[in-house]
Protein backbone atom coordinates (compact mmCIF):
# COMPACT_ATOMS: atom_id res chain seq x y z
CA UNK A 1 0.00 0.00 0.00
CA UNK A 2 1.08 3.54 -0.96
CA UNK A 3 1.87 6.29 2.07
CA UNK A 4 -1.57 7.62 2.51
CA UNK A 5 -2.14 11.17 4.81
CA UNK A 6 -5.57 11.33 5.73
CA UNK A 7 -6.93 14.94 6.82
CA UNK A 8 -9.50 17.74 6.42
CA UNK A 9 -8.98 19.00 2.55
CA UNK A 10 -7.79 22.49 2.23
CA UNK A 11 -9.48 24.70 0.02
CA UNK A 12 -7.21 23.95 -2.77
CA UNK A 13 -8.23 19.96 -2.54
CA UNK A 14 -12.29 21.00 -2.69
CA UNK A 15 -12.13 21.03 -6.13
CA UNK A 16 -10.54 17.90 -6.86
CA UNK A 17 -12.57 16.04 -3.99
CA UNK A 18 -16.11 17.83 -5.90
CA UNK A 19 -14.04 16.31 -9.38
CA UNK A 20 -13.51 12.76 -7.85
CA UNK A 21 -16.75 12.55 -6.25
CA UNK A 22 -18.59 13.25 -9.66
CA UNK A 23 -16.15 10.80 -11.76
CA UNK A 24 -17.16 8.71 -9.07
CA UNK A 25 -21.12 9.16 -10.28
CA UNK A 26 -21.71 10.40 -6.45
CA UNK A 27 -23.79 13.56 -5.59
CA UNK A 28 -22.34 16.66 -5.50
CA UNK A 29 -25.32 18.82 -5.24
CA UNK A 30 -26.15 19.33 -1.78
CA UNK A 31 -22.19 19.07 -0.45
CA UNK A 32 -22.30 23.61 -0.47
CA UNK A 33 -25.35 23.84 1.88
CA UNK A 34 -25.58 19.58 3.74
CA UNK A 35 -23.95 19.56 7.12
CA UNK A 36 -21.22 17.31 5.65
CA UNK A 37 -17.78 17.25 6.91
CA UNK A 38 -15.04 15.30 4.82
CA UNK A 39 -11.96 13.79 5.33
CA UNK A 40 -9.50 13.56 2.64
CA UNK A 41 -6.62 11.17 1.92
CA UNK A 42 -3.53 12.27 -0.60
CA UNK A 43 -0.78 10.82 -1.37
CA UNK A 44 2.60 11.71 -4.08
CA UNK A 45 0.03 11.85 -7.03
CA UNK A 46 -2.55 14.12 -5.12
CA UNK A 47 -6.25 13.57 -3.88
CA UNK A 48 -6.13 10.00 -3.16
CA UNK A 49 -9.84 9.77 -2.00
CA UNK A 50 -12.70 10.86 0.86
CA UNK A 51 -15.17 9.92 2.89
CA UNK A 52 -17.50 12.04 4.61
CA UNK A 53 -19.82 12.72 7.28
CA UNK A 54 -22.98 14.48 7.97
CA UNK A 55 -24.06 15.16 11.07
CA UNK A 56 -28.57 15.20 11.83
CA UNK A 57 -29.53 15.71 15.28
CA UNK A 58 -26.72 13.60 17.15
CA UNK A 59 -27.16 10.89 14.30
CA UNK A 60 -24.23 10.26 11.92
CA UNK A 61 -24.44 9.51 8.01
CA UNK A 62 -21.37 7.98 6.61
CA UNK A 63 -21.41 9.33 2.96
CA UNK A 64 -19.50 9.35 -0.47
CA UNK A 65 -16.72 7.95 0.02
CA UNK A 66 -14.28 7.48 -2.82
CA UNK A 67 -10.78 6.02 -3.67
CA UNK A 68 -9.35 6.64 -6.73
CA UNK A 69 -9.47 4.27 -9.75
CA UNK A 70 -5.75 3.45 -9.79
CA UNK A 71 -5.85 2.90 -5.69
CA UNK A 72 -8.92 0.49 -5.52
CA UNK A 73 -8.55 -2.66 -4.06
CA UNK A 74 -5.41 -1.30 -2.10
CA UNK A 75 -7.30 -1.29 1.77
CA UNK A 76 -7.51 2.89 0.91
CA UNK A 77 -10.96 2.85 1.46
CA UNK A 78 -10.72 0.77 4.30
CA UNK A 79 -8.30 3.31 5.97
CA UNK A 80 -10.99 5.98 5.32
CA UNK A 81 -13.69 4.51 6.80
CA UNK A 82 -11.68 3.79 10.03
CA UNK A 83 -10.81 7.38 9.95
CA UNK A 84 -14.74 8.50 9.49
CA UNK A 85 -15.56 6.05 12.69
CA UNK A 86 -12.90 8.11 14.45
CA UNK A 87 -14.30 11.11 13.66
CA UNK A 88 -17.77 9.99 14.49
CA UNK A 89 -16.47 9.03 17.83
CA UNK A 90 -14.55 12.16 18.33
CA UNK A 91 -18.26 13.74 17.52
CA UNK A 92 -19.65 11.65 20.10
CA UNK A 93 -22.20 9.46 17.58
CA UNK A 94 -22.84 6.44 19.14
CA UNK A 95 -23.53 4.90 15.46
CA UNK A 96 -23.24 5.66 11.74
CA UNK A 97 -25.93 4.93 9.29
CA UNK A 98 -24.89 4.87 5.23
CA UNK A 99 -27.00 4.76 1.88
CA UNK A 100 -25.21 2.47 -1.00
CA UNK A 101 -26.15 1.42 -4.45
CA UNK A 102 -23.05 -0.16 -5.35
CA UNK A 103 -20.84 -1.30 -1.88
CA UNK A 104 -23.26 -3.13 0.42
CA UNK A 105 -20.24 -6.01 0.50
CA UNK A 106 -17.54 -3.55 1.53
CA UNK A 107 -19.36 -2.20 4.48
CA UNK A 108 -20.66 -5.65 5.43
CA UNK A 109 -17.24 -7.01 5.88
CA UNK A 110 -16.45 -3.68 8.16
CA UNK A 111 -19.60 -4.83 10.03
CA UNK A 112 -22.46 -2.95 9.00
CA UNK A 113 -25.93 -4.33 8.70
CA UNK A 114 -28.46 -4.27 6.35
CA UNK A 115 -31.91 -2.38 7.67
CA UNK A 116 -34.99 -0.96 6.25
CA UNK A 117 -34.70 2.21 5.35
CA UNK A 118 -37.22 2.97 7.98
CA UNK A 119 -35.13 1.89 10.68
CA UNK A 120 -32.55 4.49 9.83
CA UNK A 121 -32.74 7.54 12.78
CA UNK A 122 -35.10 9.65 12.07
CA UNK A 123 -33.00 12.66 11.77
CA UNK A 124 -30.91 10.87 9.04
CA UNK A 125 -34.69 9.56 7.18
CA UNK A 126 -35.41 13.92 7.11
CA UNK A 127 -31.93 15.10 5.09
CA UNK A 128 -31.96 15.45 1.82
CA UNK A 129 -29.38 12.11 0.85
CA UNK A 130 -32.46 10.60 2.58
CA UNK A 131 -35.35 11.90 1.06
CA UNK A 132 -34.25 12.72 -2.56
CA UNK A 133 -30.88 12.23 -3.55
CA UNK A 134 -30.21 8.91 -2.80
CA UNK A 135 -33.19 6.39 -4.48
CA UNK A 136 -35.55 4.56 -2.89
CA UNK A 137 -33.13 1.34 -4.17
CA UNK A 138 -30.35 2.11 -2.54
CA UNK A 139 -29.09 -0.60 0.10
CA UNK A 140 -29.07 1.13 3.96
CA UNK A 141 -27.27 -0.44 6.39
CA UNK A 142 -25.76 0.81 10.20
CA UNK A 143 -23.72 0.06 12.48
CA UNK A 144 -22.91 0.38 16.36
CA UNK A 145 -19.48 2.72 17.42
CA UNK A 146 -18.53 0.72 20.35
CA UNK A 147 -15.48 2.63 21.27
CA UNK A 148 -15.95 3.00 24.78
CA UNK A 149 -14.81 0.33 27.20
CA UNK A 150 -17.23 -1.77 28.93
CA UNK A 151 -16.54 -0.22 32.69
CA UNK A 152 -16.89 3.52 30.79
CA UNK A 153 -20.28 2.74 29.92
CA UNK A 154 -21.24 2.03 33.37
CA UNK A 155 -23.60 4.62 34.79
CA UNK A 156 -21.89 6.69 37.52
CA UNK A 157 -23.12 6.05 40.77
CA UNK A 158 -24.32 9.11 42.83
CA UNK A 159 -23.84 8.75 46.65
Amino acid sequence: MHPMDIHAPSAAETQSLHRLLQDAGLPVADLDHAPVTFLVASDAQGLAGAVGIEVHNGAGLLRSLVVRDDLRGSGHGSRLVAACEGAAEALGLDSLTLLTLTAAPFFARRGYAVIARDDAPEALKQSAEFRSICPASATCMHKPLDFLSPRARTPHRTA
